[in-house]
């Protein structure tokens, strides 16, 4: 039964649960944590780790996106994000960090604040390349791994095109909220179970946060779902928080539904927002997802983009910017200039030195205990504790809400 609380007189709201809510309960059988297959197959695509990359610059260099396929797990590019707007992709993503830096060294955050996202703001206004994107696609592509690309709602019927033949072979058509209709006046609306029909690339569509957008986007088609809104730290601007237990939950109840509609299709579940740790990727798969969507768990890798630091894709909005620059990696002290060139360099050199690599934090080995890197082993230990040999079996383990 459902569980709500009245708010104010006529007004009841729902119960929602975030991941840090929930407890895993281990059954009476244990396994050994080499028996733990955890590979994930969409469509016609198998990887070794349910691990999906966020689409965001402050990650997803070229060498970070082969490295994320390599490690068994799929990067995605973000195709209106700074790959295709800028030659010098290197250049743009230390301007973003160097304003934010600049200004972190003189405690005033907001400041800091402020001036990253403006210069991010500038960085987007820059037109997209078709050319420049796709070469870099298929930088990509060439290098053997499993090539991925997101799109936005808005501006998916101009560049799905530009992005598939490229070589784009899964496409994520991604917003922080999306529907399976997305209505603009004075524009045609995007019908995304016409849309995906017409496509020959598996489409993965999110984000959503209830039952009825999770069904409605499994019936258009979609290989797999994102349920939530990859948000860090301001996810209140819009007044949207992401319950992701809850959430996913529910996009786990439609996908039931949808199973018992159309004998057996089955789609997939990526969680997308608050999974930093292993215990949160084994709390979401426990209430129901088949994968998740890292953001801030890779920032502090050697190859990701941003130095350490971790930006969502709508930080860059020209007009309402959401989300921060933030730093995610190691500690640092800053007893420095960025006077010139060399020195702003060298500072963010410094930034990377002593970073994990992204073999450490997916596959470890580790010697943090508070599950950060070898996030795949610990996944595999607690499905092992629990029983568990699969990622499917193991969405039915059993779970206690801890408030």
């Amino acid at each position: 039964m459902r569980d709500y609380v009245e708010i104010g007189i006529g007004r009841e709201a729902r119960r929602a649960y975030q991941l840090n809510d929930i407890s895993i309960v281990p059954s009476r059988r244990t396994r050994s944590s080499k028996d733990v297959d955890l590979s994930w197959h969409i469509d016609a695509y198998t990887f070794d780790v349910p691990f999906v990359s966020h689409p965001t610059d402050s990650l997803a260099s070229p060498e970070f996106v082969i490295e994320m396929g390599k490690q068994g797990g799929l990067g995605v590019i973000n195709a209106e994000g700074l790959w295709g707007r800028h030659a010098d992709l290197d250049g743009a993503i230390a301007k973003v960090v160097t304003a934010r830096l600049d200004t972190d060294r003189a405690k005033e955050a907001s400041s800091a604040e402020d001036n990253a996202v403006k210069t991010l703001q500038e960085l987007h206004a820059a037109p997209l390349d078709h050319d420049l994107l796709s070469e870099r696609i298929a930088q990509v592509r060439d290098s053997g791994v499993t090539v991925a690309v997101r799109v936005s709602p808005q501006h998916a019927r101009e560049l799905a095109p530009v992005v598939i033949k490229a070589g784009a072979e899964i496409l994520f058509i991604q917003g922080e909220i999306i529907s399976a209709e997305h209505v603009r006046e004075g524009g045609e609306p995007l019908n995304l179970k016409e849309f995906i029909g017409s496509l020959d690339v598996p489409v993965i569509a999110g984000g959503v946060a209830d039952y009825s957008t999770a069904l409605h986007l499994m019936r258009s088609g979609a290989a797999g779902i994102i349920v939530g809104q990859g948000v860090t730290t301001s996810d209140s601007a819009l007044g949207i928080r992401s319950h992701m237990a809850t959430q996913i939950a529910d996009a786990a109840a439609a996908r039931r539904e949808y199973l018992d509609e159309t004998e057996g299709r089955y789609v997939h579940i990526i969680a997308d927002g608050g999974v930093k740790t292993s215990g949160d990727i084994a709390r979401s798969v426990a209430c129901g997802a088949d994968a998740v969507m890292l953001g801030p768990a890779l920032a502090s890798a050697a190859e990701a983009a941003g130095y350490g630091y971790y930006w969502q894709s709508q930080t860059a909005h020209p007009r309402f910017p959401r989300g921060l620059v933030e730093r995610f990696g190691g500690g640092f002290s800053f007893g420095w200039g960025l006077d010139d060139a060399d020195a702003a360099h060298a500072v963010l050199e410094q930034l990377r030195a002593g970073s994990p690599s992204l073999e450490t934090i997916l596959h470890g080995p580790s010697t943090s205990t508070r599950g950060g890197h070898n996030l795949a082993g610990g996944l595999r230990r607690v499905m092992a504790k629990c029983g568990y040999t699969d990622i499917k079996s193991f969405q039915k383990v059993s779970i206690t809400v801890m408030r």
